[in-house]
């Protein structure tokens, strides 16, 4: 019988006995024949053992290996590297004994005895390495005992006793010694467990010095694209590949490094921009090469994934250009790993469910209504948690559906939603100019209940602004139920809550908090997500880089009286971008056009020009100086710019609240030297306003302070909602101003920085849910008319 078939048959020892007694009979040898099978039995055990061992014992990670077992320690070991691998306990404990007593190895004959790959290999790579010429021997060794007793030193190891005979051993070796079998093991077993901890401490001392914090084992490469995405000291088990170059961070990671001190914070802004941009995105990834790749600095740069608006637009991307990108770009530009997609289901989920409660509401009574929202389950009809919710706001202190009064009933299946109201659209990621104002409900199942409603972009969601300042899961579904939906026909809000969507929200957006990690040309890292990561990955000497958009009147106004507001994080420097085709613009230049060739005007020196454009450049640093932070002006050079309009811009943005002024094109290194300087700068952050002020006041702070204009006026139906909104408690929330970015004033053509303007604000809504009131002011300069409240058409 073979051994693997002895091996699979499950028979304890009397079986066995037995059926080989009924092979061989009664002789006397039959236990001759137990002990060969069992013989056979076990060297086919041992020899799977052995190479299952094997194949278990090599897949522990190198720097886990405290035992020094797999073939990577022992082939460390035995090339000398004793600073790089772990050591077996016995012969490590010997060699410690050896130095303890004072044993001279070095120029010493030393003789082990014996086969182990564990004992014998090890201990002779260590008395080598030590200098001593090392013999081994076993116990099949022919004179065995001449040759341990010209042993200066003997380390036995055969596994069996008393193998070594004391007159063998060398004269002067065994004075005062007791010579015992292979181990001595009361004093042997103190001794191994204690190298073992030795190893253990010392293998988490390696690990705290590779993957502490601040310091990132980054292999920054020479413009060449690594796979898979860059690790920042991250473990495994805290990201999600998406493929090759893209990844997700699990939020597990912050709770690692609650404790640890925060680094700083960088936000990069630019002027009021030419229609083609200044290469704000381009700097900002350009910067955070420089910081890491160059500098060997701990930067993290946070971007948000663009919309493909722009994408497939002008723009074409926000991935930066020439040697300053995120890769790759198409990765990055298009779907990424799907965050905006659910954003845009979310939200037409909610858009979905509010028709759908005007039309059922509209449609049938409150008992048939109340059906569909309790339904009888083996004739019990139950409240959930969300219905326990919503009775505890109607004030109804009941948990028992069949309690309910019609009153009650009422108050609880109806939202009682006017249609007037409704401030929730449908989004989608594409410019569709056709979709901006539509009329729904045309199917005959709609009983003709038509409703006129408009598409927006989807990253203009109020869901993807909750996704950009929310803090936790809980956090978010407050947020996302808090969301004001409508009002009812007696004024009073109505919340997605209320719609008892808050659940579904957050199963369908359940992946979207975990930033998605990628990188940059020459392999640095970089989070790109709806908002800024926390700033806690980078140690207390890093920096976290961020943008906040054009220009500063729009971008650095919202970063820091909205995003700080709530983040209670603010930035310890600001890069304000500009370039000499802006400036040249902003005094008169004549048009740019995307896709046609530039004017002669911005290719040509023309100072005059520059030094009159100035005064946008001017105007954006003192917006940007009102709130007490060090700025750092960068100017994007381009090959068509001369160096002596690049030296003024630099001087008169000195001679301005700037604390530095640096020219870039070819690198950013100047750039990120002026910026680690500007970030141990003295700073005193201010908010712009408070928030308890009424909200035509925060509105007109913000338009005559950041816009320079002379005053604002609302019109009438602003004014009723404003206090309207303030009744209903959300008056004390920060102002979003949704102006145009191509001009500091409401009028993209007027360029430069205009005075002598009032602002009109022509409507104001709320994102109760992210936490702020957005007004919308006119587009262009107009006149009202007093009485329908009109401008250029719009209501």
């Amino acid at each position: 019988m073979a051994p693997a078939e002895i091996l699979n048959r499950k028979e304890n020892s009397a079986q066995i006995r037995a059926r080989l007694k009924n092979q061989v009979g009664n002789r006397d040898d039959s236990n001759l024949y137990i002990i060969l099978y069992y013989t056979r039995v076990r060297s086919a055990a041992t020899s799977r053992f052995r190479q299952y061992t094997e194949g278990v014992i090599n897949a522990i990670a190198p720097e886990k290996d405290v035992d020094g077992l797999t073939s990577i320690s022992a082939g460390k070991l035995a090339r000398g590297d004793l600073n790089d691998c772990f050591i077996p306990c016995m012969p490590k404990g010997c060699l410690e004994l050896m130095k303890e007593t004072g044993v001279q190895i070095a120029r010493r004959h030393a003789v082990v005895v014996g086969c182990s790959k564990i004992v014998r290999a090890p201990m002779c790579d260590l008395l080598l390495s030590n200098n001593a010429t090392v013999t081994t021997c076993h116990s099949k060794t022919a004179n065995l005992d001449e040759e341990v007793s010209k042993g200066d030193i003997l380390v036995v190891a055969t596994g069996r006793p008393e193998i070594v005979k004391g007159e063998w051993i060398k004269p002067g070796n065994s004075h005062q010694l007791k010579v015992v079998g292979d181990v001595a093991y009361d004093k042997a077993r103190l001794m191994t467990v204690a190298m073992l901890m030795q190893s253990t401490v010392e293998s988490a001392k390696r690990f705290l010095e590779k993957f502490k914090p601040g310091k990132w084992m980054i292999q920054y490469n020479n413009l060449n694209l690594k796979t898979p995405v860059p690790r920042i000291g991250l473990l495994s088990e805290e990201v999600e590949l998406y493929g090759e170059t893209k990844a997700k961070v699990l939020l597990s990671a912050l709770e690692c490094l609650k404790h640890q001190p925060d680094g700083k914070y960088q936000v990069v802004t630019g002027i009021t921009p030419t229609p083609l941009g200044e290469g704000k995105s381009t700097t900002t990834i350009g910067l955070v090469q420089a910081l890491l790749a160059h500098l060997y600095q701990n930067f993290f740069m946070c971007v948000r994934q663009p919309s493909q608006g722009p994408t497939f637009g002008i723009k074409g991307g926000a991935a930066g250009g020439g040697y300053s990108q995120v890769i790759p770009m198409e990765e990055f530009n298009l779907h990424l790993t799907g965050d905006i997609h659910a954003i845009t289901v979310s939200n037409n989920l909610v858009a979905a469910a509010i028709d759908a409660q005007i039309f059922h509401e509209l449609t049938q009574t409150d008992k048939a209504i109340f059906t569909h929202l309790v339904p009888s389950v083996n004739g019990v009809r139950k409240f959930s948690d969300i219905h326990i919710q919503r009775l505890n706001r109607l004030g109804i202190d009941k948990t028992d559906s069949t309690t309910l009064i019609d009153e009650e009933i009422n108050r609880f299946a109806r939202l009682d939603i006017d249609p007037e109201t409704t401030a929730w659209q449908r989004v989608l990621n594409t410019n569709d100019r056709f979709l901006r104002k539509i009329t729904i409900g045309q199917a005959p199942t709609k009983k003709s209940h038509t409703q006129t409603v408009h598409f927006d972009i989807s990253v203009a969601s109020e869901i993807m602004a909750v996704l950009a300042l929310t803090t936790s899961l809980e956090d978010r579904r407050e947020r996302l139920g808090k969301m004001v939906v409508a009002s009812s026909k007696k004024g009073e809000p109505v919340s997605a809550e209320d719609l008892g969507m808050s659940g579904a929200l957050i199963v369908l957006m359940k992946d979207t908090s975990k930033p998605n990690l990628m990188q940059r040309l020459e392999g640095t890292p970089v989070f790109v997500h709806a908002g800024p990561f926390a700033n806690i990955l980078v140690g207390p000497e890093g920096f976290v880089v961020t943008e906040a958009g054009f220009g500063a009147d729009i971008g650095i106004e919202k970063f820091f009286n909205i995003k700080s507001q709530y983040s209670g994080l603010h930035p310890h420097v600001v890069v304000l971008v500009a370039t000499v085709s802006a400036l040249k613009m902003h005094r008169g230049g004549p048009m740019v056009t995307a896709g046609m060739p530039l004017p002669k005007a911005y290719i040509e020196e023309n100072l005059e020009l520059v030094e009159k454009g100035f005064s946008n450049l001017k105007k954006q640093t003192e917006n940007a100086g009102m709130f007490g932070i060090p700025i750092v002006v960068a100017v994007n050079a381009f090959k068509t710019d001369t160096e002596t309009e690049l030296d003024l811009i630099g001087c008169l943005s000195r001679e301005q609240r700037a604390f530095d002024a640096v020219k870039w094109g070819k690198g950013t290194l100047a750039l990120a030297q002026a910026v680690q300087r500007a970030g141990q700068a003295p700073s005193s952050f201010q908010l712009l306003y408070d928030l308890k002020l009424p909200v035509e006041d925060k509105i007109r702070i913000i338009a005559q302070k950041i816009y320079g204009a002379d005053n604002i006026e609302l019109l009438l139906k602003v004014q009723h909602k404003a206090e309207v909104y303030t009744k209903q408690g959300f008056g004390n929330l920060p102002i979003c101003m949704a102006k145009t970015h191509l001009s500091l004033s409401h009028n993209a053509e007027r360029k430069g920085v205009p005075t002598g303007f009032v602002l009109t604000i022509r409507d104001i809504h709320a994102s109760i849910g992210a936490g702020f009131l957005y007004p919308l002011p006119c587009f262009y300069d107009t006149d009202l008319d007093p009485e329908t409240e009109q401008v250029n058409g719009l209501v």
